[in-house]
Order: structure tokens, then sequence, then C-alpha cells
């Protein structure tokens, strides 16, 4: 059973997401189910198959929530620090192409999100920053080609 490294705030809103899912999506199911059944013959019901599925559907993203919660390996950012990349870092990188200055935080894969600057640790551009210090040139192989980075900062936030 591999451990998932996660920060602390990405461990929390696995709980939150959990805590939705088993306190009010699972009643409001059930209630939907219930008042499918009132509607009489269960084989040509639409509500109650519709209702079924996604009890299903929550079930399994309960059970899901509950394993990466369990195998969760909780890394505490904040008592991190140096100036080499590791799980945890806030990179400032500059693409030597266009000089577009990005923003990314390596964290656990649960908890990877692009649109808030978080990437996963095993993420082809968080493997090739991983080691690397402040100043240094990193190439990824990306999906749409090669590109070059200039690592500009690294923070611990």
């Amino acid at each position: 059973m591999d451990k998932i490294p996660m920060t602390a705030a990405g461990y929390a809103a696995l709980e939150a997401e959990l805590k939705q899912c088993q306190q009010v999506e699972r009643p409001r199911i059930i209630q939907q189910i219930t008042d499918a059944r009132t509607h009489g013959d269960l084989s040509e019901n639409a509500e109650y198959h519709a209702a079924k599925e996604a009890q299903s559907l929550n079930e399994g993203h309960i059970a899901e929530l509950e394993d990466k919660l369990a195998r969760a390996e909780i890394i505490d950012v904040s008592k991190l620090s140096g100036d080499t990349i590791t799980f945890g870092a806030t990179v400032t990188l500059i693409d030597e192409d266009t000089e577009k200055k990005t923003v990314w935080q390596i964290v656990g894969e649960p908890e990877a999100d692009a649109k808030k600057g978080k990437i996963s640790i095993t993420s082809p551009l968080a493997r090739a920053l991983v080691g690397k210090k402040k100043g240094a040139q990193v190439e990824v192989v990306t999906p749409g080609g090669a590109k070059a980075y200039e690592v500009m900062k690294v923070e611990w936030k």
C-alpha cells in the first residue's frame, strides 16, 4: 500500500469532500430513492434507476476518498526550507521562449489543480524541477513539445 504525499490543506480538502458525500449527498440520494419507490413499478421507474445509479457513484467516490485519506502522508510545508526544490515548494519559473512568468506549488496527486497553480509531484514538470535550485535551467518534454524554463525563485508557503 503506497503512501500518498499530501499537504495539510490538501488533506483537509479531501476530508471536507468526504464529509459532503457522506452527510449531504448520501441522505439526499436516499430520499430520492424513497420518493421514487412511491411512484409504483420499479422495473419501469426511471427516477428510481437514476437515483440508484447516483447512489452507486456516490458510494464509489466515498470509498475512493477514504482510501486516499487512509494512505495520506501529510507533509507540513511550513516546516520545510532550503533552496533545493522538493515536495511542497512554490517555484517561480520563466519560460525561456516567451519570457512568461509562472508560479507552481508542487503537491500530492489528489490535490493537484493547474488552475490554482498546484501541480502533482508526479507531473513531468515537477519531476524535472525536483532537486534543482534557483537559477537552474530546466527542460521539460510536454505533449506540446519541449519547453525550457529558468528557476527564478524557490519559496516555502
